[in-house]
C-alpha cells in the first residue's frame, strides 16, 4: 500500500510541474505574442492586431496570477483564491474593461474616417501561430486538470479557449482585409475582440469575489 501511495504521489507531483510549465509558457508565450502584435499592429496601422497584442498583455498578468496558483496548489489542494490572486483578477479586470472602451473609440473612429490598414499580413501570420500555441496549450491544460482533478486549472484550459476564439477572430479580420481590401474589417474585428474583452474583465472580477467564472461551461 505505501509503494502504490507513493507512486501516486510521485505521479500528482510530475502533474503539478507540468500544470507550473504550461503556466510558465502561457506567460512567456503571451509576453512575446503581445510585443510583436502591439508593433506590428502600429508600424501597419490595423487596430485588431494592436487590440489582440494587448490582449496578450493583459492574459500576462491572469497568467501570473495562474502561475501562483498552481504553486500554491502543489501545497494546499484544496484552498480558495489568495489575496494575490484576487488581487491579480481585480486588475486584470479593469485593463480588460480599459481595452474594451479603447477599442470601441478607436474603431468608431475609424470606421467613420475609413481608415484602411497598410497591410494585415502579420495579422494573418501572427494569428496562425496562435491558433495552433492555443490549441496545444489547452489540450495539455485539459489533460492535466483532469489527473489532478482540479477544476481551476479545467478552467483556465476554458478560459484559454477564448484566446484560441480572439485567434479566429484576428484571422478573419486580416484574411477578410487581404481578400477584399475593404478597411471597415478590420476596424469590425477590433469591435469582436472589445467584446471578448469585456467578457473576460467580467469573468475575472466575478472570480476574485469567489463566484463561478464562465469559463466552466
Amino acid at each position: 500500500m505505501d509503494a502504490i501511495a507513493l507512486k501516486l504521489s510521485d505521479r500528482r507531483t510530475l502533474q503539478y510541474k507540468r500544470a507550473l510549465l504550461l503556466a510558465q509558457i502561457t506567460v512567456f508565450y503571451n509576453s512575446l505574442e503581445g510585443l510583436v502584435s502591439v508593433f506590428c499592429g502600429v508600424e501597419d496601422e490595423t487596430l485588431a492586431l494592436f487590440g489582440f497584442g494587448v490582449d496578450s498583455f493583459v492574459e500576462v498578468i491572469s497568467g501570473v496570477g495562474i502561475w501562483h496558483m498552481v504553486q500554491r496548489m502543489k501545497s494546499r489542494p484544496a484552498s480558495d483564491f489568495d489575496h494575490f490572486e484576487r488581487k491579480a483578477l481585480r486588475i486584470t479586470g479593469s485593463a480588460f474593461y480599459l481595452l474594451t472602451c479603447g477599442l470601441i473609440l478607436t474603431a468608431a473612429l475609424n470606421l467613420y474616417r475609413g481608415h484602411h490598414p497598410e497591410t494585415t499580413f502579420w495579422g494573418i501570420v501572427i494569428s496562425t501561430i496562435s491558433i495552433f500555441t492555443m490549441w496545444a496549450l489547452i489540450h495539455f491544460k485539459m489533460h492535466v486538470g483532469r489527473q489532478l482533478d482540479s477544476d481551476a486549472i479545467i478552467a483556465d484550459a476554458n478560459c484559454t479557449r477564448t484566446c484560441l476564439y480572439l485567434s479566429f477572430v484576428l484571422l478573419l479580420a486580416s484574411g477578410g482585409y487581404a481578400l477584399t481590401g475593404i478597411g471597415g474589417l478590420d476596424s469590425f474585428g477590433a469591435l469582436t475582440i472589445a467584446v471578448f474583452a469585456f467578457r473576460e474583465g467580467k469573468e475575472a472580477f466575478a472570480k476574485a469575489r469567489g463566484k463561478a467564472c464562465a469559463c466552466h461551461d
